[in-house]
C-alpha cells in the first residue's frame, strides 16, 4: 500500500541496521524460509557494494528451535524457551552463513544481554566488536543470548534489540521489516478501510493510539514494539522505517528512497554517546521520589539534583549505577548515574548538600546525580 511512485527525501546514509522478525523469517512457523533467505542475502550484497554497512539483526532463533522440537507453542517456562533458542540457533546461523557465502561474505554470529549493554565496558567493548566486524567486510548477525538470559536481564523483544545496536553504532536509519505493511491508522487485518501512516515524528505519542498491544504467535513483539523501538533509536539521530519484508526487493527500494511503508523520524538533537548509554538502560536499579521543585528545576532547567529535592528511595542500588527520577504524581522524570548507595541517601535526602559530610561523615559529590550524567525522559 506504498504510494505508487512517490518519495522520500532519507538523510545521506552510510550505516544501516536491519531487523527481520520471526514470523517473515520463518515464514509464519513453517521453518526458515529459504527463498526469502536468499533474496534478503542478495540485496544486502547488493547494498555491501554500494558502500553501505549493514548489521543485521535477526529474530527466528526460538521460532526456528519450536519447529524443529515439534513445539506448536511459543514455551512460556525459561528453561524451555532457552532449549528451543539453542537448538534453532544451528539452523539460523547455518542459513545465514550459507546464503552470504554465495556472495562472497561471511557473517559473524553477535549474542547479547541486556547486561552487555548495560555495563559501561562491556557495551564499549561490544561497539568495537562490532566495528571491528564491519571493517574486516562481514555482517553481524546480532541475536539476542536467549539461551544464557534470565528474566532479569532480559531486552524483551528484537524490536528493541534493533534499536539498542542503532544506538551501539549510531547508525544513520534503523529498517524493521514484519509481516505488515506499515503502521496503520486501524488494524488492517480487522479494518479493510485502515490507512497507511506514511511518516511521522518517532516520539509522537498519538502514534501509539493506532497499535494494539497483542503479540504473535512466534515473537514478542508487536507494532507498540516498533514505535517505541523508533523513539529509541532516535536518541541517536537514527531515522527508522518500518516496512513488509514480502515486499520485493523491500531493502534497497527503501534505501533508494521509495516511500515503501512508515518512516519515523528523530526530531531532537541526538543525545551524547555517554548519555545515550545511560538512556538505554532498560531495568533501572532504583528510583528516587522527588518533590514538586525538584521535578519542576530537572525538567525545566535540567539541572543536577541535590539530596534537598529527594522525599524518598526505592531500591537498592550502590553508587554508579542507573536510577529513575519520579516526580510526585509517579511519571518518570529522568534517568541517571548516582553518586550515592540508597543506603546514603536514604540519610541524607531532604537536605542541603553542605549537610552530607556532618551527616556520613564523608562528601562524595555535592550531587546526588550530576547533569552531565543524567537524561531527561
Amino acid at each position: 500500500m506504498s504510494q505508487q511512485g512517490a518519495t522520500r527525501e532519507l538523510p545521506a546514509i552510510h550505516r544501516v541496521v536491519i531487523k527481520i522478525g520471526s514470523a517473515l523469517i520463518t515464514a509464519d512457523g513453517a521453518g526458515l524460509d529459504r527463498p526469502a533467505l536468499e533474496s534478503w542475502a542478495h540485496q544486502i550484497a547488493a547494498l555491501r557494494r554500494r558502500g553501505l554497512e549493514v548489521i543485521l539483526v535477526s529474530s527466528g532463533a526460538v521460532a526456528e528451535g519450536m519447529r524443529r522440537l515439534g513445539m506448536a507453542e511459543r514455551p512460556h517456562q525459561l528453561h524451555h524457551l532457552q532449549a528451543a533458542a539453542a537448538v534453532g540457533q544451528m539452523g539460523l546461523v547455518q542459513a545465514y552463513e550459507r546464503e552470504f557465502a554465495g556472495h562472497g561474505i561471511h557473517a559473524a554470529q553477535v549474542l547479547l544481554t541486556h547486561d552487555d549493554l548495560a555495563d559501561r565496558s562491556r557495551y564499549l567493548n561490544a561497539r568495537s566488536t562490532i566495528q571491528a566486524l564491519l571493517e574486516m567486510g562481514t555482517i553481524p548477525v546480532v541475536n539476542e543470548n536467549d539461551t544464557v538470559a534470565y528474566e532479569e536481564i532480559r531486552l524483551g523483544d528484537n524490536d528493541t534489540l534493533a534499536a539498542l545496536v542503532a544506538n551501539l553504532v549510531v547508525a544513520d536509519l534503523l529498517l524493521i521489516l514484519t509481516d505488515q505493511e506499515g503502521l496503520f491508522d486501524r488494524d488492517p487485518r480487522k479494518h479493510a478501510d485502515a490507512r497507511l501512516i506514511p511518516e511521522g515524528r518517532a516520539a509522537d505519542p498519538a502514534l501509539h493510539r493506532f497499535v494494539a498491544t497483542e503479540f504473535g504467535r512466534l515473537g514478542r513483539g508487536g507494532m507498540a514494539t516498533k514505535l517505541n523501538a523508533a523513539e529509541r533509536a532516535a536518541r541517536s539521530g537514527t531515522h527508522t522505517v518500518i516496512a513488509s519484508g514480502r515486499e520485493a526487493g523491500v531493502m534497497s527500494r527503501v534505501l533508494q528512497g521509495e516511500a515503501l511503508g512508515t518512516w519515523l523520524k528523530p526530531d531532537r538533537e541526538p543525545l551524547a554517546a555517554r548519555k545515550r548509554w545511560i538512556a538505554d538502560q532498560l531495568h533501572s536499579r532504583g528510583d528516587l521520589r522527588l518533590d514538586a521543585g525538584a521535578a519542576r528545576v530537572l525538567r525545566e532547567a535540567g539541572r543536577s539534583l541535590l539530596p534537598v529535592g529527594v522525599v524518598g528511595v526505592e531500591g537498592d542500588f550502590r553508587r554508579g549505577e542507573v536510577v529513575t527520577c519520579l516526580a510526585p504524581d509517579g511519571t518518570p522524570v529522568a534517568r541517571g548515574l548516582t553518586n550515592y548507595a540508597a543506603s546514603e541517601i536514604a540519610r541524607i535526602q531532604g537536605e542541603q548538600a553542605d549537610r552530607v559530610e556532618a551527616i556520613l561523615g564523608y562528601q562524595l559529590e555535592p550531587e546526588l546525580i550530576h547533569r552531565d550524567n543524567m537524561v531527561l525522559l
